[in-house]
Formats: structure tokens, C-alpha cells, sequence
């Protein structure tokens, strides 16, 4: 199929033939917890085959005067956790153009990604799959695909990302693999959770846009965003009655700087989300508008040992209009949220085994989730991965707390050709 697409796009067009790599994997977690998910001492065992390759098409053609490059990546999955189902996922399948010296054009189902936060996304309103990110997948399930087009400009002024996509909600916990706290249900809910999410219809006017415009100033970078779609969580509710939760409208307003600090790596963003249904925040049903701040630093100490440390700031705005809107019953949530995280990385054998620590910590909301992982290279072609997933809180309805009966130990081995 791709060598079809290619050369009906680029006709007379020279084709390089790709080549195929990819991987084979199988996957398996063991529970720590019993929540009321489908099966109570697992939450995790699949099978997978990842396939992906390039094509370049040669210059000289109508499509652009410097070729271009075809690319395609996808997964077949046996997933025995729902009784050996079958399944593909379509991860890339894109055409990237050269049309002008300072102009690449993707377009097609493509991976996005851009801020400087690490597991931190403030103005990367790119869709997550936070199941793979709870069960052991790795970490490149964390980033879900896009249906976008995307153009970047690169003038003598600095550099300009602008993206044109199709709505694709986050993947969070359902019942079914991971439990996660309902408000409907007022707590932790597992298979019974029957919520209903409304998506935004695929129609034009329901298209989401981005942009970042970047450029380096002396050995920092500084970067500027904007954002006009959907909030990636169903975190409003369209009828409490009838369990319907949406997915509200957002325009986000954001900066990052990054660059070298006292022998390490600095960065510094900032987000503010307007709720556009519900710009004074006095509809109870709507989630507020929001306001985030994150700082961090990374440092490489020699002997492969690495450290990074981050901390975010959050706030929910027109806090007053909130409170005052909430009926008796009705959930109160926090004005301020303060996050830390630290990532501790060291390397032995010869670069061939890391061992890896990930933390979340929230003072404010008294809740974390604790991420330690070993990687072996056995050889070029194999690798072994054994990590968990700890999370942990005082309240049901905090980030972190309501994942706390999703505790797991998972095991990946990798064959890579």
C-alpha cells in the first residue's frame, strides 16, 4: 500500500524501496491491588508487532522541487487481557514535502509533540493515552496519534509550527483495565462505571489549531503558543442525570524558555487556559479556567548518572464565581495545586542496563505516583524492561489518588529487527 500511494502522488517520481524495521513485544503486569476491573490480579498482557518504514521520493516532480519522504509505522496487537483480541493501530501514515527552502509540510496521521516539561504537558494539548502510561506500555504509547496537517516556516526572524488537526481525546482510565474516582459515583468506580462521553462532532468547525513560534536567543530558546480546540478530558458534564460528560472548548495562551543553567539544563512554561464555555467560571458544570507554571532543571553529573527536578504550579480561576455556583453535595475542589517531580538515571555495563526512578509528589493534594524502571540491552536485538507503577493518595479524587488500586509490576521483552 505504500509504494501505491507514493507513486500515484509522485507519478513520474523516483522511489528509493523502503525498508521495514520494527520490533516484536510481549507484555505483562501483575497487580498489586484488587480494584473492580475486568480481571484482579492482572491489568496488563498483550502481544504486539510494530512495523514502520520510509520512502523517499526524488526531486524534480510536481509535488516539490526537493522530493519528499513517506512514512509509515504500525501495530498489531494481541491483547489476551480482553480474551485474545486482535487489533491494529494506525500510528503514522504521512507525506512530509519540501515545497520551498524555508517551508516542510506534513500531512496525514503523525505524532506532535512540543513544550519542555518531562511527563509534564502544559502547552502540548496533543492527545496522551494515560492507560498505556498506568499499565507498563512504553513510554512511546504515552504520545497517541494525530490526524493533522502541519506546516513549518523557517524566515531569518525565528521559526513558526502551525498544525490543523482533527479532535482525538485523551485514552483515560474507563472501569474496565483501571479503576479511576466517578463524581457521579462519588468515589472509585471500576466495571460498573457506565458514564457516557460526548465527543465533538468531525466537522469543520470542529477543527483544533496550533501554533508555536521558536527561535534561540543567544544559547536559549524561547518559544510562544497558541491553542484553539477541545480540552483533551472529559472533565465537564453536559448532564448529571443522564451521566453524560464533554469535552469543553479551550483557547490556550503559553511561552517556554530553555537553555543552559549553572552547568545543567533550565527551562521555564507557562499556560493559561480559557474555558471558552464558560469564560467566568460560574457554570458549575464547566471546568474553570486554569493558569500553570512550571519550572525545572536537569544535570548531567558524569559516570552516566543524570538527575532532573521539576516543579508546577496550578490555579483554578474565578475561584469565587466557582465556589458560589456549588450546590449542596457537589465536589470542592482546590484553588492551588503544587507539583514536584525528581528523575534519577544511572547507567552501568557499558550503557547496556539503566536503572531509572520517576516521582510525583503533590503537597497539596497529598498524593504521588512513583515510577521505577530497569532496562537491559541483552544484545543489539533484545531488551528486557522491568518497572512499576505505584501511585498512591489520601483522597479518592486527587490525580494520583484515584489511580491508587491500579498498582502494578510489569515485564517487557523486545526483539528488535
Amino acid at each position: 500500500m505504500t509504494a501505491a500511494v507514493i507513486l500515484t502522488a509522485s507519478s513520474a517520481a523516483a522511489l528509493e524501496l523502503p525498508e521495514i524495521h520494527g520490533f516484536a513485544e510481549a507484555d505483562a503486569a501483575v497487580k498489586l491491588d484488587s480494584g473492580n476491573t475486568k480481571h484482579d490480579d492482572y491489568n496488563l498482557m498483550e502481544q504486539r508487532i510494530q512495523l514502520k518504514s520510509t520512502a523517499f521520493i526524488s526531486g524534480d516532480n510536481y509535488l516539490a522541487e526537493k522530493g519528499g519522504i513517506f512514512n509509515f509505522k504500525g501495530d498489531f496487537t494481541v491483547d489476551e487481557y480482553f480474551g485474545g483480541k486482535t487489533g491494529f493501530e494506525l500510528r503514522e501514515l504521512n507525506l512530509g514535502l519540501t515545497p520551498l527552502d524555508i517551508v516542510d509540510v506534513k500531512a496525514g496521521r503523525q505524532v506532535l509533540t512540543w513544550g519542555t516539561g518531562d511527563y509534564l504537558f502544559i502547552n502540548d494539548l496533543f492527545p496522551k493515552d494515560y492507560v498505556s502510561f498506568f499499565a507498563g506500555r512504553d513510554d512511546e504509547y504515552l504520545k497517541k496519534p494525530s490526524d493533522a496537517l502541519r506546516v513549518s516556516v523557517y524566515p531569518s526572524w525565528g521559526n513558526l509550527d502551525a498544525v490543523v488537526m482533527a479532535f482525538a481525546p485523551n485514552t483515560t482510565a474507563a472501569g474496565d483495565r483501571l479503576t479511576f474516582f466517578d463524581p457521579l459515583q462519588g468515589g472509585i468506580a471500576g466495571r460498573e462505571s457506565e458514564r457516557k462521553l460526548l465527543e465533538p462532532a468531525r466537522q469543520a468547525d470542529n477543527l483544533e489549531y496550533a501554533l508555536r513560534y521558536y527561535r534561540n536567543i543567544g544559547s536559549h530558546e524561547l518559544a510562544l503558543y497558541y491553542f484553539r480546540g477541545f480540552d483533551k478530558n472529559p472533565t465537564s458534564f453536559k448532564s448529571i442525570s443522564e451521566r453524560q460528560l464533554f469535552y469543553r472548548r479551550l483557547d490556550v495562551y503559553g511561552w517556554s524558555l530553555r537553555g543552559p543553567v549553572a552547568g545543567g539544563i533550565g527551562n521555564a512554561e507557562f499556560g493559561c487556559a480559557r474555558s471558552r464555555e464558560d469564560t467566568d467560571g460560574t457554570d458549575r458544570l464547566i471546568e474553570n479556567s486554569q493558569l500553570k507554571v512550571l519550572a525545572g532543571y536537569s544535570k548531567d553529573l558524569g559516570n552516566d548518572l543524570k538527575i532532573g527536578v521539576q516543579y508546577q504550579f496550578e490555579k483554578r480561576l474565578d475561584y469565587a464565581a466557582y465556589t458560589a455556583a456549588l450546590l449542596p453535595g457537589d465536589l470542592l475542589l482546590d484553588e492551588y495545586r503544587h507539583l514536584v517531580t525528581q528523575r534519577i538515571t544511572k547507567q552501568f555495563l557499558n550503557q547496556t542496563l539503566t536503572l531509572s526512578l520517576f516521582n510525583f509528589y503533590s503537597p497539596s493534594d497529598k498524593d504521588g505516583y512513583i515510577r521505577p524502571v530497569a532496562s537491559y540491552d541483552w544484545t543489539d536485538q533484545w531488551k528486557v524492561t522491568l518497572g512499576a507503577n505505584i501511585p498512591w493518595g489520601d483522597d479518592d479524587y486527587t490525580e494520583f489518588g484515584q489511580m491508587k488500586e491500579n498498582k502494578n509490576i510489569y515485564v517487557r521483552v523486545r526483539y528488535s529487527f
